[in-house]
């Protein structure tokens, strides 16, 4: 062969890998495909970081930026997917699959990776890589909480000061004699309130603790998916599901419009001690009070000893489904958003006759602990426009929240199995 001739093939195969390397970059940076754009404030872009998941709840971002998924059904026999993106575009192009159970709840906090399934919490120690060390065999730190399947997810935050709160949601609606069925009385005193229906508090460095070595942090909250520890209040946060059903239940006391907005969707902060009131109370944003339930006497007016109960710091929407609350610590989005709460809304199915509502994630600002202003809208669409905001038709049901290193703001579906990372552009 002689010189010029290889020459030009050396160039040739240059310009060949050149093109090679244009079509990916062009590829990485394509626009977000149609089911997957989300409508956002000025200034903010979102890129798909991995989509088609599978059933993905709660998320947490390592130091790294390693994303952490955790599935409420195994893919491929795996609960937990890591997912990596090693050349900085925002994408993953890395899945790495572990964990043999299902569950919601996963957490960063001093080197330990943390999930739950419906029954028990676990915890992987990472390496000095800062990957899981031994992804086959986590420690076991708290196991036996009760899943009778209905509001069986345990959600977790972290205090940062050696403590793991855990949510056991109440496996009922209002903890009648028989569940959801018209006429039927609540229980009195609920029995459900001595396992389930609040927070408990664990130990992060003691195995296999049961009830027995917990602590019942915060009762009277039917079901809490959303919770985080608020680092500038130093106190836990959570948002409640409140109860369903009060017009097909008590049709003589509640009409359906009646039904469809009440009762509010609660954002509490949760002291030691504290008691919000379910079954036997919920909040009526109109009255501005809790008012006691039509299973203990209730007419939709009468107080009772639902006065001495716990308020809401702010009440949302009713039926909405809060999935996810992340207080935002980073810079990137500037100080409007500073220490103020995002909220994930997996979306109502039960707001008939008036419209579904959820299926996004509003921002809330907050100061010295509270809510400062009124909740605003901060990402929108995931349903696909209003004629998918049911639960069968949405393409995405919004439902865990995490902040990456850079301020980055995290947010996963388990519908369609997307996470999206979020990046301010603008100003």
């Amino acid at each position: 062969m002689n010189r010029i001739l290889f020459a030009g093939l050396v160039l040739l195969s240059g310009a060949m890998q050149a093109c090679a390397n244009d079509s990916t970059k062009q590829q990485q940076q394509q626009p977000v495909a149609a089911e997957n754009q989300l409508k956002l404030p000025a200034g903010f872009k979102a890129t798909v970081v991995a989509d088609k998941l599978g059933r993905a709840r709660h998320i947490a971002v390592n130091s790294n930026g390693d994303v952490y998924v955790k599935l409420e059904r195994l893919k491929d026999g795996k609960g937990i997917i890591r997912l990596r993106d090693t050349n900085g575009d925002g994408v993953a192009d890395e899945q790495f699959a572990f964990g043999n159970y299902a569950g919601t709840g996963i957490a960063i906090s001093n080197g330990y990776l943390y999930a739950s399934s419906d029954e028990e919490v676990f915890r992987y120690k990472l390496n000095d890589k800062n990957e899981v060390e031994n992804p086959d065999a986590p420690e076991k730190i708290v196991t036996g909480l009760v899943n009778r399947r209905q509001h069986a997810s345990k959600s977790i935050a972290l205090d940062g000061k050696g403590f793991i709160y855990v949510n056991i949601g109440a496996p009922s609606n209002a903890c009648q004699e028989t569940d959801r069925t018209a006429g039927s009385p609540g229980r009195t005193p609920c029995p459900i309130l001595e396992t389930a229906g609040g927070i408990w508090q664990f130990r992060i460095d003691k195995l296999n603790q049961s009830y027995a070595d917990g602590v019942r942090y915060a009762t009277g909250l039917r079901n809490v998916v959303g919770l985080d520890w608020n680092t500038s209040a130093n106190e836990l946060y959570v948002t409640q599901h409140g109860r369903d059903q009060l017009n097909q239940l008590h049709p003589t006391l509640y009409n359906n419009e009646q039904s469809a907005e009440l009762p509010a969707e609660e954002f509490f902060m949760a002291k030691k001690g504290m008691d919000f009131g379910w079954p036997y109370c919920y909040y009526d944003p109109f009255q501005k009070k809790k008012v006691l339930a039509p299973e203990y006497g209730g007419d939709g007016k009468k107080e009772g000893d639902c006065g001495t109960k716990e308020k809401p710091l702010y009440a949302f929407p009713a039926h909405w489904g809060p999935n996810a609350l992340l207080f935002y610590t980073g810079a990137q989005f500037g100080d409007k958003y500073k220490n103020g709460a995002f909220i994930a809304f997996h979306g109502s199915w039960n707001r008939a006759p008036l419209k579904q509502g959820g299926y996004n994630v509003v921002f809330l600002p907050m100061k010295d602990g509270k809510p400062s202003g009124d909740y605003e809208i901060f990402a929108d669409d995931f349903a696909g426009g209003e004629a998918n905001l049911t639960p069968a038709n949405a393409k995405h049901r919004p439902c865990g929240l995490a902040m990456g290193t850079d301020g980055s703001l995290y947010i996963s579906d388990d519908q369609g199995g997307t996470v999206w990372k979020i990046t301010y552009t603008g100003k």
